[in-house]
């Protein structure tokens, strides 16, 4: 059994799928080229063409019937269905075209050291490596960036929702304490993400988290001033992001020294554990303030002053580490995560053996039938991550913790307290209620979860969310959904949710029960690079800290080392 069929619950009964976009993505480029002239001749007409005029075309072409069923993937809203049987030739021709027509060229990973203007630096990679899982740049002492970034789930959240401080300090299943708000995402190949988080908060102003040219915007306190149009050090939104992270109070900094400061309601998670946090400064926030402990802590610390003076002549010479060294180093950790040769890569590329026909006709469905890539898209700032990085209203069911000791720090939106309003959050603006990001689908089958707060533990039942939101939606049950016990306990309300649905999603279509096990088998087989596999990844986790302290307990990646 593969990994992905590991990752991959199945289940039976007929799909229903949406169109989940227009007859066309206008982000999308215009095509290059046709895989053959008679391709490009059928796909150029096909919304003009009749049935029959369709299916003269093929025999023309000497196409049997297999290449028929897939070009009915594409011709999705003509209400055309072609019948199936079939050689492999024909899906082949039929995809290339498709991807082509896309702008997809499997090369994204490739393209890494010319947009960066540099390999990736090793060194510096692993000097992030260890920052990444150490818990000395965690003010409360109980956590890392690798409490919530599992490497045996790719990177990307154990949970459906997040764990961060006060936890029992294992990274898996059995992680427990206090949900934060929302699924962690993964940072494999965030490098080409143009946007990070849910919500979209930390981005490149120009679409192009290579590009600086705009500086890249944050929310207060950061904003607009803290990383500059063309600052020379800060020259990706890796470096700017890796600033945030040791910030987060329900992530890694905590609560202690905050009684009476915050807020009634959170003077019960200040459990004097930790470092006492600093007060907020001028900008009425602590962020830089905790930043300033973090440095104090490595600085403090011969092995990462050694390992920092190799890499940076100024604290060679004395100068002290600063926080856009930090950044730089857990960025370029990042950069040495992406993972992007996938099945669907190989094959654009001319490997036609790369993908087994189920990948392929549900490759084709992807882009074609379902619609998956109106969101899910490939080209321009999507940069092949399978995500347009706008943010939608998808219907997704409300799960919420209950606020409280031991089981929820954050306080959720809504009267009930049991909403997650999502953008809105960030801009002020009710319009953006429940709009949350296109989720990248690369290395999906690795995911334990999916959706903003993982309401879905099952990729099958994720797509089948998207075929018919309304459905799905209102006849959610968390149990069954396979989510935690703490998380079972109430929904928040859905009718305003789906009353905002977007348009994209607001009718349902229907994929017969073969078509939507090809869809799935594409999601998760097609787009999973084997490197991202917990055997690999969980090679990286280091033997031993420069702090000293002992590394979180890794579920997963017993025997993977």
């Amino acid at each position: 059994m593969s990994l992905a069929d590991r990752k991959i619950g199945r289940k039976h009964g007929a799909g229903r799928v949406r169109p989940m976009g227009g007859t066309r993505d206008d982000s999308m480029p215009p095509r290059p080229g046709p895989a053959s002239p008679e391709v490009d001749m059928i796909m150029s007409r096909h919304t003009r063409n009749s049935f029959p005029s369709v299916l003269r075309a093929l025999r023309f072409m000497g196409r049997g019937g297999r290449a028929a069923a897939a070009l009915g993937a594409i011709l999705a809203g003509s209400g055309m269905a072609v019948a199936a049987a079939g050689g492999a030739n024909d899906l082949d021709g039929l995809l290339a075209a498709v991807l082509r027509r896309a702008g997809f060229t499997g090369t994204v990973e490739a393209s890494l050291p010319a947009r960066l203007g540099r390999p990736v630096d090793s060194r510096l990679a692993d000097l992030g490596n260890r920052l990444f899982f150490d818990s000395l740049t965690s003010l409360h002492d109980d956590n890392s960036c690798s409490g919530c970034h599992a490497p045996a789930t790719g990177f990307g959240d154990s949970q459906s929702i997040a764990i961060g401080i006060q936890s029992n300090e294992v990274v898996g299943r059995d992680r427990a304490g206090p949900r934060n708000q929302r699924r962690t995402p993964t940072v494999a190949n965030t490098a080409f993400y143009p946007n990070l988080m849910w919500n979209g908060r930390f981005a490149a102003a120009s679409g192009n988290p290579f590009d600086n040219s705009l500086g890249f915007v944050f929310p207060a306190p950061e904003g607009v001033t803290r990383f500059p149009p063309l600052d020379p050090v800060v020259t990706h939104l890796l470096i700017a992001q890796g600033h945030m992270p040791p910030t987060e109070l329900t992530e890694v900094a905590g609560f202690t020294g905050t009684r009476g400061t915050i807020g009634p309601r959170f003077d019960q998670f200040d459990d004097g554990l930790g470092a006492i946090l600093p007060l907020p400064d001028a900008s009425g926030f602590r962020n830089e303030p905790i930043r300033q402990r973090v440095l104090a802590r490595l600085n403090a610390n011969a092995d990462y002053r050694q390992r920092f003076a190799q890499l940076f002549p100024a604290v060679g010479s004395g100068a002290p580490i600063d926080f856009t060294m930090f950044g730089r180093a857990i960025a370029e950790f990042e950069f040495s995560l992406v993972r992007a040769n996938a099945p669907i890569d190989r094959f654009a590329r001319g490997d036609v053996t790369a993908m087994s026909e189920a990948e392929k006709r549900g490759a084709l469905l992807f882009f074609g039938k379902a619609r998956c890539v109106a969101c899910h898209a490939v080209a321009g700032e999507s940069n092949e991550m399978f995500s347009d990085f706008r943010m939608h209203v998808i219907g997704v069911p409300q799960i919420a913790p209950r606020f409280g000791l031991g089981v929820g720090n954050v306080i959720f939106d809504g009267a009930g307290e049991d909403e997650d309003f999502g953008l809105e959050q960030i801009t002020g603006d009710a319009s953006d209620r429940y709009r949350f990001r296109t989720s990248p689908l690369r290395n999906a089958a690795l995911q334990p979860a999916f959706f903003h707060n993982g309401a879905y533990t099952r990729l099958d039942d994720a797509i089948r969310h998207h075929l018919d939101v309304f459905a799905s939606a209102r006849g959610y049950d968390a149990r069954r959904a396979g989510v935690s016990d703490d998380l079972r306990g109430r929904l928040g309300p859905i009718e305003p949710v789906l009353a905002r649905v977007d348009h994209l999603l607001a009718t349902p279509i229907e994929l017969t029960q073969p078509e939507f096990e090809d869809l799935v088998h594409f999601v998760g087989h097609g787009l999973l690079d084997e490197r991202a596999s917990p055997r690999k990844f969980c090679a990286l986790i280091p033997d031993a800290l420069p702090s000293g302290r002992p590394l979180l307990k890794f579920e997963g990646c017993q025997g993977q080392r």
